[in-house]
């Protein structure tokens, strides 16, 4: 009988504890359908004045969408990523984080900073090209707008990770579109996440399109909720475009954190009725019939369905959320409208806590050039 053979024959080896299951995956795996609220029997039950609240800031997040949407027709914004379509998510997500709590929000995310209480016009400034940011993270708790795909879900973990250590009751609450969870950070995130049980919340908002790539393209998971079992942390598949379900699951979420049970993953499935930005052609990838199917599920209407049909909401009521959304609207505008007094030299300003030499080398090569345009000016 040869080695092999002998190999063979003997009984399999029993796998070490380490190899057998540790958790039990069924409490973490996601519903088969969207949760929903509105629609349902469920609905019933929404706190009346969470409902005016939810419609009037999603109201006044169409509207900022619009008018900076606009803004880019003008010239007077570079690039504008809308949330048309998606204000729910938008706008759950700021309200259900308390002022200690941080949001780290991606580039199309500004209407979740304004719904926290950022100033529209600062908001916006990263994408007018003025300022690296166009606001102090600190003063309301809101990180850097995040260009690049994910890139803010680490910093999240790891500042959520930080605040428990120290011992400061913080939830961190991450954004981020489908196509972020294609990329590395969004595994790295998720798995520090669970295996320190880091207090963060990730949002993941599908709306259909990496830029042009659908979601099938992207996955072959049943959803992206899904994933979540993998890291050994909930998920939550919920729909999008729902306000009052929204804050009901990432309400639940931030309150799962804040105790000390872990993160949660809740994939919001939205639509992006707008183009990608306004230098994208979204008819190349879609079709105008896919994008009226979604307006018959739009997050205003839901909302407004519910609020007349239990009589809290009437046509006057309708009228002045609108004009108080064109208020908003008018003051962002004017505003906008201004030209910015821009100094060069802030370029250098809040990159590192001491300049490096060659930052400080080029600062001063920056200041004798403009020195010498001055006095040739005045020449």
């Amino acid at each position: 009988m040869t080695v092999m053979e002998q190999r063979d024959t003997r009984a399999a080896p029993v796998p070490p504890p380490a190899w057998q299951p540790r958790t039990d995956p069924a409490p973490l795996l996601p519903d088969t359908e969207p949760y929903r609220v509105l629609g349902t029997a469920a609905a019933a039950q929404a706190d009346p004045a969470l409902l005016r609240r939810l419609y009037a800031e999603v109201v006044r997040g169409r509207r900022y969408n619009a008018q900076a949407t606009a803004l880019t027709r003008q010239g007077r914004l570079a690039v504008y990523p809308s949330t048309t379509g998606q204000e729910a998510g938008e706008v759950a997500a700021a309200l259900v984080l308390q002022e200690r709590d941080w949001l780290f929000p991606s580039y199309r995310d500004t209407l979740a900073a304004v719904a926290r209480g950022l100033d529209p016009v600062q908001a916006l400034t990263l994408l007018r090209g003025d300022w690296h940011t166009g606001y102090d993270p600190r003063e309301h708790r809101i990180a850097p707008l995040s260009t690049p795909l994910a890139t803010q879900l680490p910093h999240a973990v790891g500042l959520a990770h930080a605040a428990r250590l120290k011992g400061d009751d913080v939830v961190a609450l991450a954004m981020v579109g489908d196509g972020g969870t294609s990329e590395g950070d969004f595994h790295e995130a998720m798995n520090f996440a669970a295996v320190w049980q880091a207090p963060v919340v990730f949002l993941v908002q599908n709306n259909g399109f990496a830029i042009s790539v659908p979601l099938s393209k992207q996955t072959a998971a049943p959803s992206l909720a899904h994933k979540a079992v993998g890291y050994g942390m909930p998920g939550r598949l919920v729909d999008g475009n729902d306000a009052v379900a929204m804050h009901e699951v990432l309400s639940e979420a931030v309150t799962r954190a804040r105790e000390g049970h872990g993160p949660t993953l809740v994939e919001a499935v939205t639509y992006r009725m707008d183009a990608h930005t306004n230098a994208d052609d979204a008819t190349r990838y879609r079709s105008d019939a896919e994008v009226e199917t979604w307006r018959a599920h739009d997050p205003i209407l839901l909302l407004e369905r519910e609020l007349t049909t239990r009589g809290l909401l009437d046509e006057d009521g309708i009228q002045a959320v609108r004009d108080e959304a064109e208020t908003m609207a008018a003051g962002l505008r004017a505003r906008m409208n201004q030209d910015p007094e821009l100094d060069p030299m802030d370029l250098f300003g809040d990159v590192y806590a001491e300049p490096t030499p060659q930052l400080r080398e080029q600062a001063a090569q920056l200041r004798a050039e403009l020195a010498a345009e001055a006095e040739g000016g005045q020449a």
